[in-house]
This record gives C-alpha cells, structure tokens and sequence, in this order.
C-alpha cells in the first residue's frame, strides 16, 4: 500500500497511528464514542416523504449548486448527528462537498409512521434519498456515498442491487458487517454483550412506543439482539426469520458483484465485526474495490495521532472525482 493516496486502487492502509491509550479494538470503539463530540455544523433540517406515506429526516448542508455531493449513513441505533457523521461532514465541507446526512427511520429523535423501522438491508429508503438528491442537487458535480457499519451494509446492498444504474459515482464503507449472523451471535459473547443491551435498550423502547401506534406488532421476549431481529425486524420487514434476513442481506455474499468504486475500511481488531469475516480475496478480486485494513482501530474508533485519519483517508479518496481531476 502506499503512504498517500494515488490512485482509487492505492489507498494508505498503514499511515494510521493509533492513540497510545486505545490499546485494544475495545477501548477505540467505546472512548470514541464517549469521548468524542460532533463540530458545531449548520445544516438544514429537511424532511422528505416516502412513497409508503411515512418521511425520512436529513441534516443538509449545501455549498453551491456545482459541488460534489457526499450522503452519509449512519449505524445501528445512531443519528446523523453522531460524532463519526459530523467530524467527516465537517472534513468534506472543508474540502468543498455539499453534504447530505441521513437518519434511518425512527433514528431522527421523531418516531415515523408506519410499522417498518429500517434494517441492514435497506434500499428503497435509500432510494428514496438518492431521487430527492438528484432533483434538489442536478448541478453537482458527482455523487458520493459512505455509510458506517449497519448504514455500510445497507449502500452495499443498494449498490449490488442497482448495478451501475444508480445516482452514486463512489462509494466508502467502514467498519461493514460483512456476515450478518456471524455478527448478531458475536455480540453475545463475553464482552460484546455490553454492545448488545445499549442496541436493545432503544430498540425494546422504540418497539413500545410502536405497539401503542400498532397494536399487531410482534412482541419481544428474548434478551439478545438475534433474538429481536428473528421476532421483530425480520417479520416487520418482510423476511421469514432472523437466519432469512441475515442470509438476504449480507454483503460478504455478493462483494464480487459491485460495480462501483467503492472504498472499504475495516481495522483487524474489531471486536463488533471481527476482520476474519472480511471476504478479502472477493475485494481483492474486483478491481472497482480499494481497501484499507488498519491493524488497530476498533469498530467506528480509530481513533488516531494525528487526529482525523479516518476522515482524511474517505475526503482523499472522494476528491478524487470520477471524471478524472480533483475536487
């Protein structure tokens, strides 16, 4: 790999320099989020309607007609006003993006309307955003994407469904579930369990505050997120069970059949989706694919000396535009 960033296939893997104190994938991934706080962004708060009658709330903030635009998603449970959605927002704005974040149904602080919540498998709302981006944004000049753990696994899944025939010109995923069941069981071992009751503690309130607007909602009697997604998300969203919704939805089964130039960061010591799940030699093998494999960082961590890596390695590979010159 080389140590700055050439071409879509060079991407420097091992220029991050993790922070002395963050001395296992735990401690990046909780100190990040405990600790780390979101730059003061002025977006715009937009909401859009979906064609099922429910609405989809997003943080806009546009430069100019003409600038390329990057849509961020966030991952489970969060918001586009996480710490990881803002500090990158912040870095493109920096470099000239106009900047759509999105929040997954339920996730805006605003309960939405119908039954569905959202999944890791998610592609009509982020259809739905791409159509409302490409009316509201016809002069930029290119699209980008990057999506954050369950948010990775849903662009994943858009762009293998869609092909080439969609908005996104290049793509970014950090820290990806790659194998879905792999990963739900993972988060009932040992320590992860931590990960696993802050996830449900939302979802089991959300999941009441729906049951008071349908009353035919599946109930919830399990204590792990496995258990939730095999009662609730996969009925909800239209899968069997819970081994049917991991099988449909996970990217490691179809990464050889992405047709965008997409960047994918994953570090070797996440504990949440552990690197040997990663279907490196299928990356490997498509050549729109570039990688980068930190051996530390944790899971949505990496935290770095100096600080930013993370940010600064997505805004060079987004820079550089499709159309062949730097934004």
């Amino acid at each position: 790999m080389a140590d700055s960033l050439q071409s879509d296939q060079q991407v420097h893997a091992n220029g991050f320099q993790s922070a002395p104190w963050c001395v296992n994938g735990h401690v990046h991934t909780i100190l990040c989020s405990l600790f780390f706080q979101g730059p003061p962004i002025r977006a715009e708060e937009v909401r859009i309607d979906t064609p099922d009658g429910d609405f989809l709330d997003l943080d806009v903030t546009q430069l100019s007609e003409t600038s390329p635009v990057a849509v961020l998603f966030h991952g489970l449970e969060g918001h586009a006003r996480r710490y990881y959605i803002k500090r990158l927002t912040e870095h493109l704005l920096e470099r000239n993006f106009s900047v759509v974040s999105v929040n997954f149904r339920s996730c805006s602080g605003t309960m939405n309307r119908k039954k569905r919540f959202y999944h890791s498998g998610e592609t009509e709302d982020l259809h739905t955003v791409f159509e409302w981006i490409e009316q509201n944004f016809p002069n930029a000049e290119y699209y980008t994407a990057a999506g954050f753990s369950l948010g990775a696994s849903t662009l994943l899944n858009y762009l293998n469904k869609h092909g080439k025939h969609h908005l996104i010109d290049k793509a970014a995923v950090i820290s990806t579930p790659f194998e879905l069941k792999k990963g739900s069981l993972n988060l009932e071992k040992g320590f992860n369990r931590l990960y696993s009751k802050s996830f449900l503690v939302t979802l089991e309130k959300k999941l009441k505050i729906k049951k008071e607007m349908f009353s035919d909602l599946p109930d919830f009697t399990g204590s792990t997120l496995y258990e939730f997604d095999d009662q609730v998300t996969a009925p909800i969203h239209g899968f069997e069970n819970a081994d049917h919704y991991y099988g449909s939805c996970s990217s490691a089964f179809f990464m050889d059949k992405i047709k965008t130039k997409t960047l994918l960061i994953h570090s070797q010591d996440d504990p949440l989706c552990p690197f040997e799940w990663t279907p490196v030699n299928d990356i490997q093998k498509n050549s729109v694919l570039s990688s980068s494999y930190p051996k530390e960082g944790g899971h949505v961590g990496f935290w770095s000396i100096p600080s930013g890596w993370i940010n600064k390695v997505i805004g060079d590979y987004f820079a550089l535009s499709p159309h062949g010159k730097q934004a």
